[in-house]
């Protein structure tokens, strides 16, 4: 059997001109979290992370926290990317005359889930560069990627975004995204879920953990 790691990344810069790079608090959640990782004796045999700067810094970070003796190979796999969000807003009311909103994570929070409901209802794909449908189908595809390296009685760690984390989840729990619009709004930065392949394929046994968290409430974050 072998374990699958699904880590979303730190906390992005919410309203600053490079929403991609961490903000302090993320990098010091993907610190907390490597520290917890090599305490707990998870030594990963191999990391992944998507291509975006936030995956990327996250990855330095919570290996920095790990201190791991010998550290994994950094392999990079775009299907982890999260979806172009902006353009899911933009699509549903254009960033122009939205902007107001954006300022506000609150605001934002409720134009995103109006924007990712009519992106997710599949009636306006040609409206997207990247309909809901591709999504799945690029995320899925990187699942099973890791799947199939993944070493057996191994642990690979993944980083990625809370957009295919949710997607994995929803289709191991239920064998479809019907729950991706409900798991994905409550995944923290920095959550991890664990995924166990073994002679019945993948399994979902925990989903979001953030315990390393629990000493320093303020670091519990969303977006």
């Amino acid at each position: 059997m072998s374990v699958l790691l699904l880590v979303r990344h730190g906390q992005a810069s919410f309203g600053a001109a490079d929403y991609d790079a961490l903000s302090e608090a993320g990098h010091e959640q993907a610190r907390l979290l490597g520290a917890s990782l090599a305490a707990r004796g998870v030594v990963p045999g191999r990391l992944v992370r998507g291509e975006l700067t936030r995956h990327a810094q996250t990855t330095a970070a919570l290996l920095a926290g790990a201190g791991w003796a010998v550290p994994p190979e950094v392999e990079t796999d775009a299907g982890w990317d999260e979806f172009d969000h902006l353009r899911v807003v933009d699509a549903h009311t254009p960033l122009a005359d939205a902007a107001a909103r954006l300022a506000s994570p609150r605001a934002f929070q409720e134009l995103f889930e109006q924007a990712t409901a009519r992106w997710t209802g599949g009636q306006h794909d040609a409206d997207y560069a990247e309909p809901f449908g591709a999504f799945t189908t690029r995320v899925h595809a990187a699942l099973t990627r890791a799947a199939e390296r993944a070493a057996r009685g191994g642990t690979t760690l993944v980083v990625t975004s809370g957009g295919p984390v949710s997607l994995v989840v929803s289709r191991l729990l239920a064998g479809d995204a019907s729950l991706w619009r409900a798991l994905n709004p409550v995944t923290v930065n920095t959550g991890v879920t664990k995924v166990v392949s073994g002679r019945r394929g993948l399994t979902c046994v925990t989903f979001n953990a953030h315990d390393h968290l629990d000493a320093t409430p303020a670091l519990l974050t969303y977006r």
